[in-house]
């Protein structure tokens, strides 16, 4: 059970730090990261909202970190949500060419996470 708490306080602390940066300043976001200088309002408001998504369910598995009830359904969110977040990038990559390096690197990162997080998810409570 030991596992699945560190993995679940580590999946918050990741997705954590990467909805704050899309989400307190996108404008600063997407011009350091993106080599966007020019932010669209629609666009601002849509990483605010992702940052609030990205929060939601980190609160949620850092809750169940320390709640086991809740364990087991958190890893598999998790497991979920990067799973989803790297199809969506493949899509993309296919319609739409290659991305900006810091997305390559959460191409990289979400993908090695998914194994990852199903083994955790098949550890013995």
């Amino acid at each position: 059970m030991q596992i699945k708490k560190y993995f679940l306080i580590f999946a918050f602390c990741a997705v954590s730090v990467i909805a704050l940066l899309y989400g307190v300043s996108p404008r600063w976001f997407a011009a350091t990261f993106l080599d966007v200088q020019e932010l669209d309002l629609d666009f601002a408001h849509i990483l605010r909202a992702v940052m609030g998504l990205y929060l939601a369910l980190g609160c949620f598995w850092l809750y169940a970190a320390f709640d086991r009830r809740y364990t087991n359904a958190a890893v598999l969110t998790s497991t979920l949500f990067a799973g989803g977040l790297v199809a969506g990038r493949l899509v993309s990559l296919v319609a739409d060419g290659s991305p900006a390096p810091l997305l390559w690197l959460y191409v990289a990162m979400e993908l090695a996470l998914v194994p990852v997080a199903i083994w955790v998810f098949r550890q013995p409570d």
